[in-house]
């Protein structure tokens, strides 16, 4: 029993002095490739085997030749493992580098790929997680730059949009200073008109640079979804009756919802308004409310002849108003837009489809 403690403590202590050897000399080259890592490991592998070995053997007092024959064979323990490690390591180095150019690819604007040939675990992970971070990168590539377009077309448009009004005014205003008026008070109207119309621009350019600034301050309160709809028809009946147009809101269910009144209502307004604009005269504009699983469902279906499958993920992007055969005469394609963000302010979303004769346009909201 005590020549097996005495064994086991003089490896132990050989093994111990190759270990901190070892661990000096990773220490040294801890920002060195991995294969000399690798190489390090190995050796301080067979080296503390060798001088545990030793220092026994010693301590056994073992012939020359019986000494020999120990040393060799660790020496091609040692050679082996050695070429083990550095084959390996070579191996992941490769993988590794293979890795950082794909890597590379995307970080400059391309698409990862991942390398074809085999790697360790750790490494495959890594490749997943950067195809995953690939794709998410050219997602919001996309995103950036439909919402680039959208922008584009805003200012061309808004920049149109006002241009047109602001010549009408000042053509009118130059006529009344000139006396040149021959119906002064229908001047006076039409000013008025413009006037009306410029401020509604420029509310929702308001309401819109709130809404991507994060600064739309909500009040909810409990309220019904029958009243919300009955204001906002109440509110568009005019406009439908000055084009033809029928209002429907047969199919609404009492329902409570949690949101503030002011903005949802204005919501409802902007689909009830772009409904009606886009519906021919003698057509139908529904309104309809129901609880579903996920929420309570708020639709207006119009009688516009739907919109193009390409257009539908774009309708309610910033400054999007369709063809020109569907453009409205007033409006800079903001009221979607705006709609889309009330309705994410309250944790909902907004989504439209096409139905037969027209399209409809869904507000999910939570339950209350």
């Amino acid at each position: 029993m005590t020549d097996t403690l005495l064994i086991a403590l003089f490896a132990f202590l050989g093994a111990v002095a190759a270990g901190l050897l070892g661990a000096f000399a990773l220490r040294l080259t801890r920002h060195r490739s991995l294969v000399v890592s690798l190489s390090i490991v190995a050796t301080v592998a067979v080296t503390a085997m060798l001088a545990g070995t030793l220092a026994v053997a010693w301590a056994m007092f073992l012939s020359p030749h019986d000494l020999t024959v120990v040393t060799t064979v660790v020496a091609m323990a040692a050679v082996v493992s050695l070429v083990t490690a550095l084959l390996l390591g070579r191996w992941v180095a490769a993988r590794s580098r293979e890795l950082t150019l794909a890597a590379r690819s995307f970080g400059d604007g391309g698409t990862f790929a991942a390398p074809e040939a085999p790697a360790t675990a750790e490494l495959a992970a890594l490749t997943r997680e950067l195809a995953a971070t690939s794709a998410k990168l050219d997602s919001s590539r996309m995103r950036e730059r439909a919402l680039e377009t959208s922008r584009r077309e805003l200012v061309a448009w808004i920049s149109h949009d006002l241009r047109t009004p602001l010549a009408g005014l000042r053509a009118m205003s130059e006529a009344l200073e000139d006396g040149m008026a021959v119906d002064s008070p229908r001047y006076l109207r039409q000013i008025r008109t413009e006037v009306e119309r410029m401020n509604d621009m420029v509310g929702d350019l308001f309401e819109l640079s709130r809404i991507h600034a994060g600064s739309l301050a909500l009040t909810p309160t409990r309220v019904s979804v029958y009243d919300l709809v009955g204001d906002a028809l109440a509110g568009a009946d005019p406009l439908a009756r000055e084009h033809g147009v029928r209002l429907v809101g047969g199919r609404i269910e009492e329902v409570p919802v949690e949101v503030d009144g002011k903005e949802m209502s204005r919501v409802l307004g902007n689909l009830l308004i772009n409904a009606i604009r886009r519906t021919p005269a003698d057509g139908t504009v529904a309104v309809a409310a129901h609880r579903a699983p996920d929420g309570v469902v708020l639709s207006v279906t119009d009688g516009c002849g739907g919109i193009p499958e390409e257009d539908l993920p774009r309708v309610f992007d910033t400054g999007w108003r369709g063809s020109h055969a569907r453009t409205p005469p007033a409006g800079a394609g903001l009221g979607l837009a705006i709609v889309r963000g009330i309705v994410e302010a309250h944790a909902g979303r907004a989504e439209v489809r096409n139905v037969t004769g027209g399209c409809c346009f869904e507000v999910t909201l939570p339950p209350a």
